[in-house]
């Protein structure tokens, strides 16, 4: 008899294998979405359980969170840290409605993201069904259904308009269809993206001419400018023009040349600092968006300036002079291309300004060792943390009163480097939620969470999610016990403040409890425990529960103020 391999011996006494069945539509989804992304936040409930069971078999990571409100914040943060799309996903009905706040602030900040949920049936909505595709419109969000028979087509196309538009899109799964089988069985087809827009030449030889010209050129950069990849341009051109050059608080770090930056415009800037802005000739801005922030509420560019902006959409504003429609990088390079063929000389302005190449009129204030109220100095705690704080790092911050003193005090390395979140939307306590994204975004770098006590405890069931998630993690919370930007604003107006105090927390012992470690600062020689961590290379999260003064406002909020006081 003759021997049989193993092979043969299965093909021989074994039935013929079973027709593998065709993936449901949720694995359906999962699958278009493998190719373009690798992270997916969310909560689970009944509406997107079979997507969440269909991730890991498509090679997509699922990072649960704790409220929706964190499913659309982590997929947001994750793509400002590392310019890669992720996606959020959450139940019908209450789970959708839960993450409105963060789906409206990705929306306002024009973050490409997919949220996919759950749906009514297609038979038709059950009493706890709303009208989720019209509320999502109403927050400036698209949605697509996905149907059996299109469901990867659809996933592509929420893909596609999602990065093209540089918005979040809703993917929208029927419960009725999260497990049934898919119908679709064509090869997935790949993301088709614009070609980015080339100015037109006469527009960009106009703007050379200008900034060749001038003898105090300025160039200011925002978020825009980095996604387009136009920083390295940016900065030749600057060097061309001899350029003094500045960014939004979203453009943070874009420059090479940090000696002839004047960091953040607007309330974050250095008061003189934003004086000289007034005095520049020629101002070229990329990529930014000119709101009443960076641009100190109509006071930082001198009326008559010419006024120079490039930007892919059409966008109007008072102060431009001259428009380039057009992609940052490749305008910014033609306008290079021109001024070193002209054989311009540098204006020299950048070399001529007192106090910029030594760093000395970016100087801040340190703050007072000691105030009447025996609490910090919100500032000398920014100061010595700047000192302590890992070099390699990556902030987020949330919204409130404290916003300035992370961006006055912590330089950061590059734009993806600070997020700013909630502010699109003026929201707090988006904080905790998003540092989950940047986290799995920047995984070897110190994750640093600047926050208040308001939005902190807004935010509170997500502080876990940062502790589950950061292999290293810093959360600094500004605990003063008030509502800060409405104490500045609307107390200091006459109103009462009863409602914008807060009874203080403990969040050192809030962390601790959820397995961080935790010291409340009351004075800088409480912060030893936190250097010692430092110094050991301290792995997990430590949350520093500083008790601030009230007393001290941010320059930012005293033009927020100033303004209001004008209005009325």
């Amino acid at each position: 008899m003759t021997a049989l391999s193993t092979a043969d011996a299965l093909s021989s006494s074994s039935p013929a294998a079973a027709p593998t069945p065709a993936p449901t539509v949720s694995a359906r989804i999962a699958q278009a979405l493998a190719p373009h992304a690798t992270e997916v936040f969310g909560v689970m409930g009944n509406g997107n359980a079979y997507f969440i069971d269909a991730l890991g078999r498509a090679g997509l990571r699922f990072t649960a969170v704790r409220h929706e409100t964190a499913s659309v914040a982590a997929a947001d943060a994750h793509y400002r840290a590392s310019g890669r799309i992720a996606i959020a996903t959450t139940t019908y009905g209450a789970g959708f409605t839960n993450a409105a706040t963060s789906l409206a602030e990705a929306a306002q900040a024009r973050i490409p993201l997919v949220l996919v949920v759950g749906d009514a049936p297609g038979t038709g909505p059950r009493p706890w069904d709303i009208d989720q595709a019209g509320l999502a419109a109403a927050l400036g969000a698209e949605t697509i259904v996905a149907t059996a028979a299109d469901a990867a087509e659809q996933t592509t196309r929420a893909l596609e308009r999602a990065i093209a538009g540089r918005t979040p899109v809703v993917l929208a799964i029927p419960y009725d269809l999260a497990s049934k089988p898919a119908t679709d069985t064509a090869t997935l087809r790949p993301v088709v993206l614009p070609a980015p827009l080339r100015a037109d030449t006469l527009d960009t030889n106009a703007a050379a001419a200008a900034l060749a010209a001038a003898q105090r050129p300025f160039i200011l950069a925002g978020r825009g400018a980095w996604l387009a990849g136009a920083g390295e341009d940016l900065s030749r051109l600057a060097d061309l023009t001899g350029a003094v050059t500045a960014s939004t608080a979203l453009g943070r770090g874009l420059f090479a040349r940090a000696e002839y930056d004047l960091g953040v415009t607007g309330g974050f800037g250095q008061e003189e600092a934003m004086r000289l802005v007034g005095t520049a000739d020629v101002v070229l801005v990329v990529g930014a968006g000119l709101n009443q922030f960076t641009m100190q509420f109509g006071a930082l560019i001198t009326p008559g300036t010419t006024v120079i902006r490039i930007d892919d959409e059409e966008r109007d504003h008072p102060i431009v002079t001259q428009f380039v429609r057009g992609d940052a990088k490749l305008s910014v390079e033609a306008i290079a291309t021109r001024i070193a063929w002209l054989g311009a000389e540098p204006s020299g302005w950048r070399e001529s300004v007192a106090g910029l190449a030594d760093g000395s009129l970016r100087a801040r204030p340190a703050g007072q060792a000691a105030l009447p109220d025996g609490l910090l100095d919100p500032r000398q705690v920014a100061t010595r943390l700047a000192a302590l704080l890992p070099e390699d790092r990556v902030v987020v911050s949330d919204g409130g009163h404290f916003i300035g003193w992370a961006n006055m005090y912590w330089p950061v390395a590059s734009p993806n480097r600070m997020l700013m979140v909630g502010t699109a939307f003026q929201t707090i306590g988006l904080g905790f939620p998003s540092a989950v994204g940047a986290a799995r975004a920047l995984p070897d770098s110190t994750l640093v969470v600047t926050t208040g006590d308001g939005g902190g405890l807004m935010a509170l069931a997500d502080l876990d999610s940062v502790i589950r998630t950061a292999d290293r993690a810093i959360i600094v919370v500004w605990n003063d016990a008030v509502y800060g930007a409405e104490v500045h604003l609307y107390g200091r107006l006459g109103l009462s403040q009863e409602a914008m105090r807060i009874e203080q927390a403990d969040f050192a012992a809030l962390g601790r409890a959820l397995g961080a470690r935790g010291s409340v600062i009351r004075s800088l020689g409480d912060l030893a425990e936190f250097e010692q961590w430092l110094a050991d290379d301290g792995t997990g999260t430590f949350v520093l529960d500083c008790r601030v003064s009230s007393s001290i406002v941010a320059p930012y909020q005293e033009e927020v103020y100033a303004f209001n006081t004008r209005a009325r």
